[in-house]
């Protein structure tokens, strides 16, 4: 049922409202808040399995991608009661973080105009012990964003060679396109290491790699330090810390999707960090590139020891 200032969709046993549906949030291409809504109901079977039993951090653009920018942590009141809530401790207090375990609490964001979903890296019950290991590698600084061609050179290249070392630490990795200008590597654990630990071996693997190429590769973390050389990023591992959730909406124009790739996508001289966007990434969704049997998480007593040994 639709009027000229409502929307409603139905999700499950939940009928969600969509205010303003009408209200354009991409002004260069025409994409609404109407259209945000449909792509996340059409994604939501893909994108919900790495959504659920994290707090998320939520990127809302009210007024447009143009307008400015809110970054949600805590949960408004006004949020209905059916919405999942964890609360996390932090310095001086609490913050009570959404959750979205199902395609109501999607819509709902969406007609909150959160335009891009960024999650933990554990889940709810076992807060302080990451399940996932994140690499977050962005082409150099100075290249110029959406440039076609040589400015994903250095990200696949470094993909390659992070890819080689996690598979010679035995430990599997996939693959993600985070819609901006690079990649991310991410890593299955098995949750029994807390944050310090795992941030800590994530920097050595990082500082291992740009000591075995160091007019490519670089950990430092100042920029004016860096050079032409790519960044290898590790911070999204450390508590509270956020990374773009697969198959999030940018807010950048043209809408690009952070978007799972298979490895032997990585070579596809059409793969590039901007090539999925609301109007196609379900398309690469339905090819199931993370589909078959899951990565086993692994354990990083091994990976650290095998680690040691290469260093």
């Amino acid at each position: 049922m639709s009027t000229s200032s409502t929307h409603a969709v139905r999700a499950g046993r939940r009928t969600v409202e969509i205010h303003r549906p009408d209200k354009v949030l991409f002004p260069d291409d025409g994409i609404s808040k109407a259209d945000l809504a449909d792509y996340y109901r059409s994604v939501a079977p893909f994108m919900l399995p790495h959504l659920r039993g994290r707090p998320l951090m939520l990127e809302r653009h009210p007024d447009g991608i143009d307008g400015p920018r809110f970054m949600q942590k805590d949960t408004p009141d006004s949020y209905p009661d059916w919405i999942h809530r964890v609360e996390v401790a932090k310095e001086g207090g609490t913050v009570t973080h959404t959750v979205c375990d199902d395609i109501a609490t999607l819509l709902h964001l969406a007609d909150q105009a959160c335009v891009t979903l960024h999650r933990w890296q554990s889940r709810v019950g076992r807060l302080e012990w990451p399940d996932r290991m994140v690499f977050d590698l962005d082409p150099p600084e100075g290249t110029p964003e959406g440039a076609p061609g040589d400015d994903f050179d250095a990200v696949r290249r470094a993909a390659h060679l992070l890819g080689e070392l996690l598979d010679a630490l035995n430990l599997p990795s996939t693959l993600m396109t985070t819609g901006s200008k690079g990649l991310h590597i991410i890593v299955p654990l098995d949750g029994h290491s807390p944050f310090d630990d795992v941030r800590a071996f994530a920097r050595d693997v990082a500082q291992t790699l740009a000591a075995a190429h160091p007019g490519e590769l670089t950990t430092a973390a100042r920029k004016q330090a860096r050079g032409d050389r790519l960044y290898l990023d590790v911070q999204r591992n450390g508590y509270a810390q956020t990374a773009v959730a697969p198959y999030s909406v940018r807010a950048r124009p043209g809408a690009p999707v952070a978007t799972p790739i298979r490895w032997d996508q990585l070579d596809d001289p059409a793969t590039h960090s901007r090539r999925w966007t609301i109007r196609t990434a379900l398309e690469q969704a339905r090819t199931a590139p993370w589909d078959g049997p899951a990565p086993r998480p692994r354990a990083l007593g091994p990976a650290r020891r095998r680690l040691d040994a290469l260093r």
